[in-house]
């Protein structure tokens, strides 16, 4: 068989995990592509319920032995992605709609369970938060393994190799890239770990389950690149570059030489950041400063203390209220919730953000669609005190889990005195209530989310009720340059180095310094090194980010003096273009 013709072009996508990855491409088609639409006689039907019944059982038992078989070494957020695919799989409301095709419209099984996403899918698409909207991915992936099933297809049939694979200089054993449509957690437990050294993907975004997947595996990783599946051929030779966001498809000799070097120099580079976890985070003039981490569930704790953070900066308390069949997790389950992650962090303060939640993920259909834009109706903060029972119960909870270890309460999305003060008396309620209990409560240091222009611009008089400050700057932003991050034809435009926004950030952080009150920084910005320094020189010395992120942050603290720093951090936020001062260093 004669060689194939290199190709050598560039996809681009999002990068959401970084570092470069070199190998041969293995292709896993969607399971959609080809699905038979055919109608059934209505003697067919109970043949087709029962196909349909083995094919999800079959799902089922699946995930729940890679549940059981999760490795030691996996990422704590594998194991809780898997159970939200048994949850979806197991959810009476989808397994009668998609039944329900079947019985009325006399569809095939593999018809009923495409229409239903479709029509679950459209919900979805309509949600303005990133995270939520994103979370259509589960759905796919349910839907993917079960037509799998239907069909009797392995995941990686029809993946081996084109041909006989052409030797490059330094081969041995070849690593291999996966390139697939989209790709769930279960699918990624199911490939050998350590063959694969990266994953892309034609779907998902920045919080995909993929992006969450390979940042936890550090694993690199871009999603989004639309087309992969479709240009790029079986056992091509490919180039991983986590951290542009690019896929090279079969690159000249010269520029693979080029990325491997590049690859052996992030490895070396990685074990010698690893070497800074119990190095304290103190400039080189003096200043100290915390890194936190910003953690999605209680299990997350394992992974903060192995970066060598000193305290939780945001633990998001979303997980307790998602996937939900229509009610809300009580003041028990929630205490366990908050108590499992102080156990985890072992001492260390944890600041718990109340539910950041609303509109656009209702708990019931009767809510579904109510509002137009759902970003800027009843979410957050809105929310919780129009359900002042439901925010009562939160508050009693997080008040308990206080007893037990340092807390920290941090209210989403505040924006005019009247949610503070009413935000306050239902605070004071919740104690109240728990002393006609005689429940033990403990201190809980109160702190506001500083996301909304208003509430950047009203700082001064936020501060005198609040103990602390954390500022949010994906949403702080989006808000200030009325730009959806997740609509990909205004995307270009999300910049945090636009002079607006750094001009809030820096009179925030002033604000709260003046004041002797702490204020951090929970955003993206507090996680790319690139930003660390201007933030420095700002006067920031909290630092709220994902694990992962730790290790490069804390470098660039070490090598910084905050004093020089200073002034060059006036002169980027007054410049017109302050991406070109910051380049310039």
């Amino acid at each position: 068989m004669s060689q194939r013709e290199p190709r050598n072009f560039c996809l681009r996508g999002i990068a959401v995990s970084g570092g470069i990855a070199i190998g041969r491409a293995v292709l896993i088609a969607s399971s959609r592509v080809g699905v038979a639409h055919d109608f059934i006689a209505p003697d067919q039907v109970g043949a087709e319920l029962e196909r349909l019944g083995r094919a999800a059982a079959a799902a089922v038992a699946e995930l729940q032995r890679l549940r059981r078989d999760v490795p030691r070494d996996a990422p704590v957020e594998l194991a809780a992605l898997l159970d939200v695919h048994l949850m979806l799989l197991q959810d009476e409301d989808l397994g009668a709609a998609m039944r329900q095709w079947i019985r009325e419209r006399l569809y095939n099984a593999e018809w009923a369970v495409t229409t239903q996403l479709e029509i679950i899918a459209r919900q979805f698409d309509v949600m303005e938060d990133e995270y939520l909207r994103e979370r259509k991915a589960d759905l796919e992936q349910v839907v993917e393994r079960l037509l799998r099933h239907l069909k009797g297809v392995h995941l990686l049939a029809g993946a081996a190799p084109a041909g006989p694979r052409a030797a490059r200089p330094g081969d041995g054993d070849v690593p291999l890239v996966l390139v697939a449509h989209d790709l769930s957690p279960a699918d990624i437990l199911q490939f050998k770990r350590g063959v694969f050294s990266g994953f892309v993907t034609n779907a998902g975004g920045k919080t995909s389950h993929t992006a969450i997947v390979a940042r936890g595996l550090d694993i690199p990783a871009v999603v989004g690149v639309r087309g992969a599946c479709e240009m790029v051929r079986q056992d091509d030779w490919v180039v991983i570059d986590g951290e542009a966001g690019v896929l090279l498809v079969d690159p000249s000799p010269e520029l693979l030489a080029e990325y491997g070097d590049r690859q052996r120099r992030a490895a070396q580079e990685k074990a010698r950041l690893a070497q800074l976890k119990n190095t304290p985070s103190i400039t080189r003039d003096g200043e100290r400063v915390e890194l936190l981490a910003n953690i999605e569930r209680p299990d997350d704790a394992a992974m903060a203390l192995a970066a060598g953070t000193v305290g939780v900066g945001l633990f998001r308390s979303e997980f307790l209220f998602m996937g939900r069949q229509g009610d809300l997790p009580g003041e028990e389950e929630q205490l366990a919730a908050y108590r499992q992650a102080l156990d985890g962090m072992r001492g260390l303060p944890i600041t718990i953000r109340t539910i950041d939640i609303g509109a656009d993920k209702p708990f019931d259909a009767d809510r579904s669609g109510a509002q137009l834009n759902p970003a800027l109706g009843l979410r957050a903060i809105r929310w919780s005190l129009a359900e002042p029972e439901m925010f009562l119960t939160q508050l009693r909870a997080i008040l308990r889990a206080a007893a037990f270890g340092p807390v920290r309460l941090l209210i989403p999305m505040l924006g005019q005195l009247g949610e503070v003060r009413r935000t306050r008396e239902l605070i004071a309620r919740a104690c109240e209530q728990l002393d006609q209990r005689a429940q033990p409560h403990g201190p809980l240091p109160l702190g506001a989310m500083i996301e909304v222009p208003a509430a950047a611009l009203s700082i001064r008089r936020f501060l005198p009720y609040f103990d602390f400050m954390s500022i949010g700057t994906n949403d702080l932003v989006q808000y200030t340059l009325a730009i959806d991050r997740a609509d990909e034809s205004v995307a270009y435009l999300f910049d945090p180095l636009n002079p607006a926004v750094l001009g809030l950030i820096a009179d925030v952080i002033a604000a709260c310094d003046a004041a002797g009150k702490s204020v951090s920084v929970c955003g993206e910005m507090a996680g790319d090194p690139a930003m660390t320094r201007l933030l420095l020189g700002l006067g920031l010395r909290r630092f709220s980010m994902h694990p992962a992120q730790l290790p490069a942050v804390k470098q660039e603290i070490l090598r910084a003096d905050t004093r020089a720093l200073s002034g060059w951090a006036r002169r980027v936020i007054q410049a017109e273009d302050p991406a070109a001062v910051l380049a310039g260093g």
